[in-house]
Formats: C-alpha cells, structure tokens, sequence
C-alpha cells in the first residue's frame, strides 16, 4: 500500500482549518469549559468527539447520502439539529455571569450525551468531512484504505484542536471579566451557533 505524503499532509492541513474553525462544537466547547472548567468539561468534549468519529464515519462509507435518499429522512434530522442548536444557543447566551456562576446549571447541553448528539447533529462537520472525503487521494486504487486513513485523520485532528479550544474557554473563565463583558462573550459564541443554523436551514 502506498501512502501519498504529500497529499497526506494537505488533507492533515486541511483538516486543521475545515475542523479546527469556529462552529457550533467549537462554540459549546469554548462556553462549557468557560463555565464548567476543565475536569468537567471533558465529559462533554468525550461526547462530542464520539458524536464527530460516529458523523465523520458517516460521511466516509457514504451511508449519509444513502439516508439522505429517504424520504422525509434528512427534514427530520435538520429538525432535531436545529432544535438542539437553538436550545445549546440559549443555555449559552443566558448562562449566568459573574462572580459564583461557575458551573451552574446549563444540564443536559454540558453532558456526554449532549456532546454526542451535538457532533451527530452538527451541520459543519457533515459539511467538512464530505469535502474532505472528497480530496486529496492518499492512496491509489485502494478505496478502503483511502477513506480509512482519512477517517483516522480526521479524529485525531478533531481531539488535538478541541482540546485546544476547550482550554481556551478554560483560560477565559479563569480571566476574572466583568459580567457585562462576559455576558457580551456567551452571546457571541451564541450568535455563532445561530448563524450556523441558518446557513445550514439556507
């Protein structure tokens, strides 16, 4: 089997910028280590990065274009993804600021499990993964081997620069900002989530 460096590292670079950019996991991510800090906040970055594996694996043995060819299938999961993305956006935005609101409650939307569904539901990963399927051959005339390798990148780029970003919201919480500059970020990252829903619905 014969791997293609060079195209191998351009779908890695890739990779970094299609799935390392700002979405709604990137978003979530950012807010719950913000609010939960770090220890806590692993539980909803494990969640995710089994909900991105599970939606890049999808994408990568093409069973996503076959539940997409039925009917009513692909309304119904733009229905649960928007659901959940607008209740994540306003746990985010409404998350109390200040001294003392550390960990209060956003419940489900900080869980395993709401990681998990954030990464299955996520419209930008779906985007992502079926263009980077879609590029940059890494082996020749070996199909699995192709779509495996790249499978494999993708996860390890997805946890190396997720952990990143949840550090980063660890790092925000820890900067002592004043409630209505706080309150200024939730939104932000909020806002961020939104926009995301309605380029997907667009």
């Amino acid at each position: 089997m014969a791997i293609d460096l060079l195209n191998l590292t351009l779908f890695s670079l890739a990779a970094v910028v299609l799935l390392g950019s700002p979405g709604p996991g990137i978003a979530a991510l950012v807010a719950v280590g913000k609010e939960r800090g770090f220890l806590q906040g692993l539980r909803f970055y494990g969640g995710l990065q089994i909900g991105l594996a599970i939606a890049a694996g999808l994408s990568a043995v093409g069973l996503f274009s076959i539940i997409a060819a039925i009917p009513g299938a692909t309304h119904t999961m733009a229905l649960v993804a928007t659901a959940y993305l607008l209740y994540l956006s306003y746990k985010i935005a409404f998350a109390p600021v200040g001294v003392g609101a550390t960990g209060s409650g956003s419940g489900f939307a900080t869980t395993a499990l709401g990681g998990t569904l954030l990464g299955i539901t996520n419209p930008k990963a779906y985007i992502a993964f079926a263009s980077l399927m879609a590029s940059y051959s890494i082996v020749r005339f070996n199909s699995v081997a192709d779509i495996s390798i790249k499978w494999m990148v993708c996860v390890l780029v997805m946890i190396l620069v997720d952990i990143a970003w949840l550090w980063a919201g660890v790092a925000l919480g820890r900067a002592n900002l004043k409630p209505a500059a706080e309150r200024i970020v939730n939104v932000l990252m909020a806002s961020t989530i939104l926009a995301t829903v309605v380029t997907a619905l667009l």
